[in-house]
């Protein structure tokens, strides 16, 4: 089989610089959703994408797919240099299609047909015209569906160019068909633009298919949301809202908790064991894991991490690019950044952030503190206020923080800056030498006490003027 993509159009209503079929949906652009679905369907042609408006950004993003997964390597483009409709952008594929096999028509910004839907179109279609229609209780924009007097499909009447008879009808195409190559390459050559549209319209192939007598055989998709495609902000809303609510369901359907179903994001891939909690706003974006019994607090935000067994991501917390160990307590309102990984029973406390750090079993880190660009041992003690002072204005520096340290608050390590094994660093101190093992480190002003008057603010009101004499 061949797959052709159609992804040339503009998308006016989008009112966006980026191309209609890169807008994203649940983290993904729309055209991802439909090449990952077409792959599914392990086509022997290598599938093939039609590219026009934004044609740029659109190879930009398709050779950035290619980098990051090996599936997406074998997908060809064209270029639809003038969008002059689906027949058009059709033909502009046609050399690169092979004529033994059948071709399946998809599009760019319908992301939500299942690969069980696609599968049961192409068995359908053997020998055959395959279109996949849909029936709506208001089919206001959409080509109907014309039937003889039989029940067989006769032709496809775009909206536009209807009589009222004909709009009347609730059959709609959704423009997803499997045509027979060979013909097809007739069919495109002799379609013409007498339209309202002044377009080469592809639905003008079925007329010829009957007139040609090649059986013309429908298939309709389990759900409505399948067929639905994106032209406008509001449309993609809805349809960001659907595949929610899908996700959310598969995520119960394997046995996590969500606290409100309702309100929850996957803006990726989320994979989670057994006994999993998450409670509500929480947003997941890229690949993020979530090992068994590990809780979620509230309106976290959570991008490209693996969190271990049994670890507690406290409300409002972010994490990016992170590794979290088993049974860590992270916020709330910590910042985990790319680079971080903590072992097992870490605590991160509230306002704490680390960076590009690697942060060993048991260390805690309660409160308001910055580490990155460190390595930071076991049972390590840092208190509040510590900040790793590791960017010289040019460069990052490291520092080095070994086992059973305990940091005082407000201590400031001006990398690069060792803290030697079961080390005491006195709170207040700036540290900008080695510290060695096993001793106290103090730097500080030594402490003073003075008699002094402490200011007193001026009383408000007119100046007193001192009167003199005169003599």
């Amino acid at each position: 089989m061949n797959i052709v993509i159609l992804a040339a159009g503009q998308g006016k209503r989008m009112k966006s610089a980026l191309p209609k079929v890169l807008q994203p949906l649940a983290g993904k652009p729309l055209l991802q959703h439909v090449l990952e679905t077409a792959l599914a369907l392990a086509p022997k042609a290598e599938p093939i994408v039609v590219i026009g408006h934004g044609a740029e950004q659109v190879q930009s993003f398709l050779v950035h797919l290619a980098s990051l997964e090996v599936r997406f390597r074998n997908v060809k483009t064209v270029l639809q240099k003038e969008q002059k409709g689906t027949g058009h952008a059709l033909l502009q594929a046609l050399p690169k299609l092979n004529r033994l096999l059948p071709t399946l028509v998809l599009y760019g910004d319908v992301p939500l047909c299942s690969k069980e839907t696609l599968k049961k179109l192409v068995r359908l279609s053997d020998g055959a015209v395959g279109l996949l229609t849909h029936r709506m209780q208001n089919p206001h924009g959409y080509g109907r569906i014309v039937r003889d007097i039989d029940g067989n499909i006769d032709a496809i009447v775009e909206e536009k160019d209807a009589n009222l008879a004909i709009r009347s009808i609730q059959e709609i195409n959704t423009g997803i068909m499997v045509l027979p190559t060979e013909e097809l390459g007739k069919w495109l050559k002799d379609i013409k633009a007498k339209n309202a549209q002044g377009e080469y319209y592809l639905t003008d192939v079925i007329a010829m298919a009957v007139r040609a007598g090649v059986p013309v055989r429908s298939a309709q998709a389990a759900n409505d949301y399948e067929i639905l495609g994106v032209n406008s902000r509001s449309q993609l809303a809805e349809l960001e809202r659907v595949l929610q609510h899908q996700l959310a369901h598969a995520l119960l359907e394997n046995g996590v908790t969500l606290f409100d179903p309702h309100r929850i994001d996957v803006r990726g891939e989320l994979n989670c064991g057994k006994d999993v909690w998450i409670d509500v706003g929480c947003i997941f974006e890229g690949a993020v894991t979530l090992a068994d019994k590990v809780r979620i607090g509230p309106y976290c935000v959570i991008k490209d991490t693996q969190i271990g067994e049994g670890a507690a991501i406290e409300a409002f917390s972010h994490l990016d690019g992170a590794k979290i160990g088993p049974a860590n307590r992270i916020g709330p309102y910590a910042r985990i950044r790319p680079g971080a990984e903590l072992g097992s029973e870490v605590h991160i406390g509230n306002f704490v952030e680390v960076k590009n750090s690697r942060i060993a079993a048991q260390t805690k880190a309660n409160h308001l503190a910055y580490v990155g660009d460190s390595i930071v041992g076991s049972r390590v003690n840092i208190g509040a206020g510590t900040i790793t002072c590791n960017y010289d204005g040019v460069n990052k520096h490291q520092t080095v923080i070994e086992d059973d340290v305990f940091i005082g608050s407000d201590t400031q390590l001006v990398a690069p800056v060792k803290v030697g094994k079961g080390a005491t660093l006195g709170a207040g101190t700036t540290l900008t030498k080695d510290a060695p093992s096993g001793k106290l480190t103090v730097s500080r002003a030594k402490q003073i006490s003075i008699d002094w008057q402490r200011p007193t603010k001026a009383k408000s009101g007119s100046p007193k003027i001192k009167k003199t004499s005169r003599k």
